[in-house]
């Protein structure tokens, strides 16, 4: 078995990601430093696909491509590095238990059940805990109720916690349809509706609910915010995918159509933040 590693700048991400999960549609393992993302294939030798489309894509954002060996366990060691993960408000209050499906539950109030396998994330980035901290931030205010709008929802863990929080309709979006499709398997096994649909945020918006979730690179949340104004801004929202150091950039864009930002957590270089309207 072989694992074929693609690392990119984190503001490539998205492109090689796209480029890939075309290539890989069973999905693709992600790690991320502040130096770069990487992302995983695994496949037999003289079975992985030719990688040139996503170099052509990532022109100079890619770091390196390293195909190593993979031993022959490497399946249950693969197990074994994905366990049970706490998720709790950083003022301590309500919690989460994020887990795979062959792991038992914990002492956490709410529960999502991920399969490490899908493709598009496990719960268990920085950027996805962060989302998470600020939705359990809202639920202990009292604002964990109507619609809901997930942006670049990708296997859907967000909007499953967002669901089982109490916010509802609860709406989905991601560009890929591989992510849709994960996002719809993981909804079924954690018994809750979401509204889940392809969309392309960078040729415009969907409807927004009150409270809208983003967890997308700066550059992504940057386009965004060109796109709200007056007509289609929401209350609030929770926003990450950015590096710390890109939170001042960030901030300006959206405090230009009414967002200010109240809430900014760091987790591993990466950062998440509270924006609300209103002064």
């Amino acid at each position: 078995m072989i694992r074929l590693a693609v690392r990119c700048r984190p503001d490539q991400a998205e492109i090689v990601l796209a480029e890939l999960t075309v290539l890989a549609p069973g999905g693709v393992e992600e790690t991320t430093t502040a130096e770069y993302v990487e992302y995983a294939i695994y496949g037999a030798e003289g079975e992985l696909p030719d990688i040139g489309e996503v170099e052509a894509a990532s022109g100079d954002g890619l770091v390196g491509v390293v195909a190593t060996e993979v031993a022959d366990d490497w399946a249950e060691r693969w197990r074994a590095f994905h366990k049970p993960l706490a998720i709790t408000a950083p003022d301590g209050g309500t919690s989460f238990w994020l887990r795979p499906p062959w792991e038992e539950g914990g002492p956490g109030e709410f529960e999502v059940v991920i399969d490490p396998g899908q493709a598009f994330g496990t719960g268990a980035h920085p950027t996805t805990r962060l989302s998470l901290q600020l939705l359990l931030v809202l639920h202990d205010r009292g604002l964990s109720c109507g619609p809901l709008t997930d942006l670049g929802t990708g296997s859907a863990v967000l909007s499953i916690a967002a669901a089982k929080l109490g916010w509802g309709p609860v709406s989905g979006y991601d560009h890929e349809v591989a992510a849709i499709e994960a996002g719809k398997e993981n909804a079924e096994v954690n018994s809750v509706e979401l509204e889940l649909e392809r969309f392309d945020l960078k040729s415009g918006l969907p409807e927004l609910g009150p409270t809208v979730v983003a967890n997308l690179t700066a550059p992504l949340l940057e386009v965004l915010a060109a796109q709200v104004d007056e007509s289609n801004r929401p209350d609030r929202m929770v926003c990450s995918g950015l590096l710390a150091t890109e939170r001042e950039r960030v901030e300006a864009a959206f405090a230009g159509v009414g967002l200010a930002s109240r809430r900014f957590l760091v987790d591993e270089n990466w950062g998440g933040m509270l924006l609300e309207a209103g002064k």
